[in-house]
């Protein structure tokens, strides 16, 4: 799909002391920071912990420690939702309880959340308290359901609340009304940590670790989960996020990680000591999700959780199997999907929705989040794939565009057609929805509709947005060394990426989608520069009649047998006629 190269908006610069290149400091302005402070990132520097609900949360559990009643974690089946049942049972264990365990929804048979199905199996192990970890916001069913049991509720969660909370004991949750809590953008393991930190210092309070002759836990040492979580789940990296991950990123630099965080770098090929946030998302988070999207994610939460390297060893591996499993399922839905695409377009190439919803009976439900991206990204349009789920029903995965908020659109169709969704949830980029398997068609439709209401063609227009060109002095692995380590880079926090035209000099195919280039930036190829763009198409690249491209990409630095150069992974590549 054509793009639109876009150059960043420079704020007001700020002052700044410490020696930063000065395109970094442009760069920094370019993502609104406005003080040097933002750019250090202590662990005194996070918000403080002035959540609604955290007073009574932190007074339940403080008394269940003492009494050592039994705790039941039920967490989601993401990396985020992983992150944060390990740390809650890891931090509940080192403080003291002895009966604690976790309990994940299997999505095949009990769906999202906590449900009065899943509760009927916490249960039967009889816990005093539930505590639900990235979920629990729109668990009205499943809390009344624990509560006749005379079981309590702790609801911990991030995601948007709806019209009605549930009536649990507790609710910490920075996005519920009435929370001041400064930051909206913490991801689940983010609001599981403040808990735990705030449940340590009550128990501090009340004498409980010297009493009970007790090692106090320090917390920092759960920072390697919560970098993990918060990258994975793709929430904004503000301020306060950022001290999140550039701890938990030093900590495990410095070799200071979980077992089974390290087992999972070793399959992956990452050196620890090189690690950087962008490897939370795209090494990482793919394997421990593999667990949750084909299988169980309890593989992924007891990984996270051993203690011993070996074993831990074992459980990466077979994450890293489920993620090759999950691959090759993607691919082949993939394929399928963009045929459908392909038949509309070859008919009326104007015909093609606004807002595309695709369903397949025989699509995998644990890959359809993935496959929603992958078209979104494709024709930049707001995108839902549906998977049938039995009795009727399906379950649909979205994920939107900028400017499209997607659960509060999906809250829009509800309300316009209520006999349509049958329940809904979700952020602004991405949520989950299901339906009757005979309202697919009216769904398609008036889904098509309201982003049609919302957005214009300007909108559809997908767009690169740029740091701007480097120099020729500036392809150098200097700079690029320093671009690598200036992070945390993420979501709303993005790595740079540059755009310019250069000379291709050569060009092949690697693997199957992966263009390989020579690039020049002046016609007698006195600076070579190696450039790599991964799942280009293959009918359209290599195309060996060009001899200038114009590229945007990232400044990276390719090691091989001990050799290090610069080498640019490129986002996106057109030609230069």
């Amino acid at each position: 799909m054509q793009k639109t190269i876009r150059r960043r908006v420079l704020s007001t610069a700020f002052e700044i002391t410490s020696p930063i290149h000065p395109l970094l400091q442009r760069i920094y302005a370019a993502r609104g920071v406005q003080s040097e402070r933002e750019l250090q990132y202590p662990l005194l520097n996070l918000h403080k912990p002035n959540f609604k609900g955290l007073p009574e949360a932190v007074s339940i559990l403080a008394d269940a420690v003492v009494a050592q009643a039994k705790i039941m974690i039920v967490g989601d089946f993401d990396a985020d939702g992983a992150t944060s049942s390990a740390l809650a049972v890891l931090a509940l264990k080192a403080m003291g309880v002895t009966d604690v365990d976790f309990l994940v929804p299997n999505r095949f048979e009990y769906g999202y959340g906590l449900t009065p199905e899943i509760v009927a199996v916490a249960a039967a192990q009889q816990p005093d308290i539930i505590i639900t970890v990235d979920n629990g916001i729109s668990s009205i069913e499943g809390v009344n359901a624990a509560r006749e049991l005379g079981i309590a509720v702790i609801v911990t969660d991030h995601h948007l609340p709806g019209a009605e909370l549930p009536d649990a004991d507790a609710i910490v949750n920075p996005n519920q009304p009435g929370c001041e809590f400064p930051s909206k953008n913490l991801a689940g393991v983010g609001v599981i940590f403040y808990v735990m930190n705030a449940l340590r210092a009550e128990l501090r309070q009340m004498g409980w670790f010297d009493e009970s002759g007790i090692t106090e836990p320090n917390m920092a040492s759960f920072l390697d989960l919560v970098a993990l979580g918060t990258v994975a789940d793709v929430v904004p990296l503000d301020y306060n996020n950022r001290i999140l991950v550039a701890q938990g990123l030093q900590r495990i630099r410095a070799g200071v990680c979980r077992p089974g965080i390290k087992a999972m770098l070793e399959v992956a090929g990452k050196q620890a000591h090189k690690l950087v946030a962008n490897d939370f998302g795209f090494a990482l988070g793919p394997r421990l999700n593999a667990a949750g999207r084909l299988d169980d994610m309890s593989l992924g939460i007891q990984c996270l959780m051993c203690e011993s390297e070996q074993l831990a060893r074992e459980m990466a591996a077979q994450l890293d199997e489920l993620n090759r499993d999950r691959k090759a399922i993607e691919t082949g839905m993939q394929q399928e999907a963009m045929a459908m695409l392909q038949k509309t377009l070859h008919a009326d190439a104007a015909s093609l929705p606004w807002g595309l919803c695709l369903f397949d009976e025989t699509w995998h439900q644990g890959v359809i989040g993935i496959l929603a991206s992958r078209i979104k990204d494709k024709y930049h349009r707001p995108t839902i794939v549906f998977a049938d789920v039995g009795d009727g029903q399906i379950k649909g995965s979205a994920r939107s565009v900028p400017g499209f908020h997607i659960r509060d659109a999906l809250d829009a169709v509800a309300a316009r057609h209520p006999q349509l969704l049958q329940k809904f949830g979700g952020h602004a980029m991405a949520a989950g929805m299901s339906l009757l398997r005979e309202n697919f068609d009216s769904f398609s439709q008036a889904f098509d509709e309201e982003v049609r209401r919302q957005l214009n063609d300007d909108d559809l227009q997908a767009v690169v947005v740029s740091d701007g060109e480097l120099a020729a002095q500036d392809f150098s692995l200097q700079l690029a060394s320093q671009l690598r380590d200036a992070g945390p880079w993420g979501q709303h926090f993005p790595e740079p990426t540059f755009d310019g035209e250069f000379y291709l000099l050569q060009q092949k195919l690697v693997g199957t989608n992966h263009l390989k280039m020579t690039l020049s930036i002046d016609a007698q190829g006195q600076q070579l520069i190696d450039a790599i763009a991964f799942n280009i198409d293959p009918s359209l690249w290599p195309n060996t009649q060009l001899q200038k491209v114009r590229a945007a990409f990232k400044l990276d630095i390719n090691e091989f047998r001990g050799n290090t150069s610069v080498q640019l992974l490129v986002d996106y590549l057109e030609p230069v006629i």
